[in-house]
């Protein structure tokens, strides 16, 4: 996770921008980005986002 936000509020608009104008799923985002998923969601957990998979986004 180096060349991401370690901040999690940063991480959100971080991330939420990468799947608005690049990816259809968390997955495929963490997959091109060579991130684990899970590592991405306990950290936007621990701030009370969970991803939306309808929406494709952290809300």
């Amino acid at each position: 996770m180096s060349k991401i936000p370690k901040d999690p509020v940063m991480l959100l608009s971080y991330m939420n921008t990468q799947l608005r104008d690049f990816y259809p799923s968390l997955e495929e985002c963490c997959r091109s980005l060579d991130l684990e998923q899970k590592d991405i969601e306990e950290s936007l957990g621990r701030i009370d986002y969970r991803y939306d998979s309808e929406k494709n986004m952290f809300v």
